[in-house]
């Protein structure tokens, strides 16, 4: 049987393609819905999915970006620039404080450089560290004490360095501008397909990296949920009945789930009374219990009695 409904996207593989990427192929799609789909995800991926970043930072001693720390091999700007690259996932929606303090012959002691990185960083219970190799600075000078207080916070998308100024928790810190979204990068790419004779079908590949404080599923899964919330809102009640995916078992199973209620065959006051209380096909109709029936307005003993009966005979 045809249907004239628009089917529903259907995720169909997802093939992992490294540590912290992979690629979700959705199909078959109705024509047009691939570059629909592809373009509104990739976009709420790379702008709307929930993060964390350091927002604001002090090293003691030092009261603005522009100086240069004694000791310190790097200046406060490439101390910044350096800050900016750690990856972070917070489980909780306010600021969270975090300290590193370590003398320079410790560090030489460890590593031959005086290298200082992420891992250093003294973090509270609730922050995860995604990237604990990445650099801080160098310290020089092995008798000189490095000691940095930062503020992590949680968001989407990117705090600009004004903004983050005027909330920050300390104003004696140095304010970061932040991008919170743990989606690096997100390509897609558009197919045509087939199922059986139906030539008319696109297939969706959208492949996606992160910076491994969120896997690629989960950015797919909350940008999906993103959208889903949005559209709703301006959906207001207004439903649309949609098919299985084509191809997919259960709609060449059940085709007659889709039957319109005016074509069941029911008497026009019983078929009235369903439609006038929003059901308006088999699929519907069958996923009501007995008592749900008796609830509906308008609907009678009689009404009820001939809904069974169809239902009887459908099922058989």
């Amino acid at each position: 049987m045809t249907t004239k409904l628009i089917n529903e996207a259907k995720l169909a593989e997802v093939n992992d393609l490294g540590e912290n990427s992979a690629e979700f192929v959705v199909k078959p799609l109705y024509y047009g819905y691939g570059n629909t789909l592809g373009n509104s995800l990739r976009r709420v991926l790379l702008s709307s999915i929930r993060g964390a970043a350091i927002t604001a930072f002090s090293i003691e001693g030092t009261n603005h970006e522009f100086s240069a720390v004694p000791g310190i091999r790097e200046d406060v700007v490439d101390i910044m620039l350096n800050l900016k690259n750690i990856r972070l996932k917070v489980h909780t929606d306010a600021p969270v404080e975090a300290s590193l303090e370590i003398k320079g012959s410790a560090q030489s002691e460890k590593d031959g450089e005086g290298r200082v990185t992420a891992a250093d960083i003294s973090l509270p219970a609730d922050v995860e560290l995604g990237n604990p190799n990445q650099l801080i600075c160098h310290i020089d000078d092995p008798n000189f004490t490095l000691k940095m207080n930062f503020v992590i916070e949680s968001g989407r998308g990117y705090l600009t360095i004004d903004e983050a100024s005027s909330d920050r928790v300390h104003s004696d810190m140095i304010a970061l501008d932040a991008v919170f979204s743990p989606v690096l990068r997100v390509r897609y790419k558009v197919e045509n397909t087939r199922v059986g004779q139906d030539t008319n079908l696109q297939q969706l590949s959208l492949t996606i990296d992160t910076d491994g404080t969120i896997t690629p599923r989960e950015a797919f899964e909350e940008a999906a949920a993103i959208l889903v919330n949005q559209y709703k809102a301006l959906a207001g009640s207004t439903e649309v009945e949609s098919a299985p995916a084509p191809g997919n078992k259960v709609e060449e199973d059940n085709s007659g789930l889709f039957l319109p209620i005016e074509e069941l065959g029911l008497s026009a006051r019983t078929a009235n009374a369903l439609t006038n209380n929003g059901i308006k096909n088999m699929s519907q109709l069958i996923g009501l219990t007995e008592a749900q029936l008796k609830d509906l307005k308008g609907f009678g003993t009689k009404a009820l009695e001939e809904v069974q009966q169809k239902i009887t005979e459908f099922r058989k």
